[in-house]
């Protein structure tokens, strides 16, 4: 046993790093959403901001564009070209993703001051391209109705997830200890 461990120690505590970082970075963010009432449909102050953006983008292109709170249920209501296109949920704040990015590049740690900073820019650019996500989206529905589960399900998940995923390329291939030096 003690030689498996040894054998595959780097690997074992890529493991423990990245579920110990992702349990208790999951952990803060429930607690942050039990905060809030969704038998009132309260939704969290994260989720509010990130379709306000998403408004703001969407303006851009639209001045009819606006937001309001959805009184059935907890999600704010996004409209386009006063349709109404989209509604913002928890789970489109993309934190569960931030939460994962994060994870996976505390496991594959390197260079503290490096790591943090690499961090803080890639939640930076995850939420950017969110927001760019969901409102391109939102016009692609306006548009393309009858193709919205297929986008909504298919085509933007790969848009969120291969951004991450290129940014945890560049980090394990410049910046991680195990990069190529």
């Amino acid at each position: 046993m003690k030689e498996y461990i040894l054998q595959y120690k780097s690997f074992l505590l890529f493991l423990v790093k990245f579920f110990v970082t992702y349990l208790v970075l999951s952990f803060i963010y429930q607690s942050y959403l039990n905060r809030f009432d969704q038998k009132n449909n309260e939704v969290d102050g994260f989720t509010i901001s990130v379709a306000n953006q998403t408004k703001v983008v969407l303006s851009l292109v639209d001045d009819q564009s606006y937001t309001m709170p959805n009184l059935t249920e907890p999600s704010v209501k996004l409209f386009y070209k006063n349709k109404w296109v989209a509604r913002i949920i928890e789970g489109c704040n993309a934190l569960s993703v931030m939460i994962l990015f994060v994870s996976f590049i505390i496991a594959f740690s390197g260079k503290f001051k490096t790591m943090v900073l690499f961090i803080l820019s890639g939640l930076v650019i995850i939420h950017i391209f969110n927001v760019l996500r969901i409102a391109l989206l939102s016009m692609a529905v306006y548009h393309y109705y009858e193709y919205q589960d297929f986008l909504h399900s298919v085509v933007f998940p790969l848009f969120i997830y291969g951004v991450v995923f290129v940014l945890w390329v560049i980090w394990v291939n410049n910046y991680s200890s195990y990069a190529k030096k």
